[in-house]
């Protein structure tokens, strides 16, 4: 197993995910456009895994190449990509400005086609892999209408990219988490990050496409 790699990569979810994966001995490579994921990596070497730190935002597609290249230097080619990133804001119809919009496109949706698309063929020519999405948003809510489409688009990327990458033994799949996350309670960080261990190790012909997440505190 050559490791995982994990685009916005911080506290919560992502390091929860993180650790699901250090523990069945894989090296991961977490990746996040701020300082608190060289923390991150060192706390996930303390209780004994293996981590490397890269900086890169997600809307900069050469810089977000260039750390998963590193990625790749580090640890191989990897057997899991996990695209984490997102904004998540209050916003509704008609209150962000069109380059607002864009930016949150770009963040939600954009750099997880550039991190899938720059991967994902050395992923098949290695015999396969699992590019897991995180998702959100199963129905649009007004009070979150950048989240809404771009969770929207994510899901639409996700069947797109099985569509490209399956035939190559590439695992797309989305794990859509429908509450906020609060440790201790069944929306608890470690137990959304279960969802991520399951799809990443089913057999081929049981592959799913999506597994939604909902806990007690709702969205």
């Amino acid at each position: 197993m050559s490791g995982a790699v994990i685009i916005g990569a911080g506290p919560g979810l992502a390091a929860a995910v993180a650790r699901r994966f250090t523990r069945e001995g894989l090296p991961v490579a977490l990746i996040a456009r701020g300082a608190g994921v060289a923390d991150l990596a060192a706390a996930i070497e303390t209780d004994g895994g293996k981590a490397v730190a890269l900086r890169a935002d997600a809307t900069d597609g050469p810089a977000l190449r260039a750390a998963l290249d590193a990625a790749v230097d580090a640890h191989g080619v990897p057997d899991v990509l996990v695209y984490n990133a997102a904004i998540i804001q209050r916003d509704r119809p008609g209150e962000l400005s069109r380059e607002q919009h864009l930016r949150a496109w770009e963040v939600n949706v954009l750099g997880a086609m550039d991190a899938a698309s720059h991967l994902a063929p050395a992923m098949a020519g290695h015999g396969g892999g699992t590019i897991l999405l995180t998702g959100g948003m199963p129905l649009p809510d007004a009070r979150y209408a950048s989240l809404s489409l771009g969770k929207a688009g994510l899901r639409a990327l996700t069947a797109l990219l099985d569509q490209e990458y399956r035939p190559g033994g590439v695992h797309v799949a989305t794990v859509i988490v429908d509450c906020h996350m609060v440790p201790g309670t069944d929306s608890d960080p470690d137990l959304v990050a279960e969802h991520y261990w399951t799809l990443h190790q089913q057999p081929k012909d049981r592959w799913q496409q999506e597994i939604v997440h909902i806990g007690s505190t709702p969205v």
